[in-house]
């Protein structure tokens, strides 16, 4: 497979974390590596990846700069490398068709499933807040650290060991391409697989609310017919919404 090379300038280097890593820190990181098999030249580029703003807000005094600029890159990098798989895999795509199939693989959810096979949640530096509220299993914070991963390798090793990691990781969501059946969103999965059985309406409701306003947590309830399938928190309510419909979804798969 042939890539694009990007010629770029660097303006600035953010700031990691500065401290000599211990064996435990060391050890984790590699771990890590060994997961995703690619091995960082530069472990500082991959300590910011896996730094969410809570973390850096709370040592701001430190300097310290979250994953948020490496999501940027790394989501373009995903970009380039999803359309170059799907144009020279999918000759028989228009171009209006290979948009929206690049849409399915790249969003959201697609990159939370690919963030929880590498455990990537585990890894993360959270502030208090977030790891007291279930931030290491919250759907946008690890598709954002997926994407500051990717942009990391690409910053350490370039676009070939990205575009081998990217293709790796979403190896099986490339194969539901092939088989026609691109990954969306947990709503419209369970919404497909209801419809296949029944028509029964399909139903979400805010169950609680917990946290101060500026910090909101919304818990959402999905049924079907009036009956519970499944339930979902989530800092946002589309958040909620996606997350119940992955808990219904897992009761399903569990019941097959």
């Amino acid at each position: 497979m042939v890539f694009l090379a990007f010629k770029f300038f660097v303006i600035y280097e953010e700031r990691t974390m500065s401290k000599v890593l211990d064996t435990d820190e060391l050890n984790r990181l590699r771990e890590l590596e060994d997961t995703i098999g690619y091995r960082f030249r530069d472990k500082g580029k991959l300590q910011l990846a896996l730094t969410h703003s809570s973390y850096a807000n709370e040592r701001r005094a430190e300097g310290l700069t979250s994953n948020e600029r490496l999501e940027f890159l790394g989501d373009s990098v995903l970009n380039i490398i999803t359309s170059d798989y799907i144009y020279r895999n999918h000759p028989e795509l228009p171009e209006g068709e290979m948009t929206k199939t690049r849409a399915a693989v790249v969003c959201e959810f697609s990159l939370f499933k690919c963030a929880q096979k590498i455990n990537l949640g585990k890894y993360l530096y959270l502030g208090k807040g977030e790891e007291n509220t279930g931030g290491r299993k919250r759907t946008s914070i690890l598709s954002d650290a997926f994407e500051a991963l990717i942009g990391a390798i690409y910053l350490d090793g370039g676009i070939m060991k990205a575009g081998e990691f990217i293709l790796g990781a979403m190896k099986d969501i490339h194969h539901s391409i092939n088989n026609k059946e691109v990954f969306r969103d947990y709503k419209t999965r369970f919404q497909e697989i209801v419809q296949k059985h029944s028509e029964q309406h399909i139903s979400y409701r805010i169950i609680d609310e917990k946290g101060p306003d500026h910090d909101k947590v919304f818990i959402t309830e999905l049924s079907v017919g009036g009956k519970a399938y499944g339930t979902g928190e989530g800092r946002t309510k589309k958040e909620a919404e996606q997350n119940a419909a992955k808990a219904a979804i897992d009761k399903i798969m569990v019941k097959k």
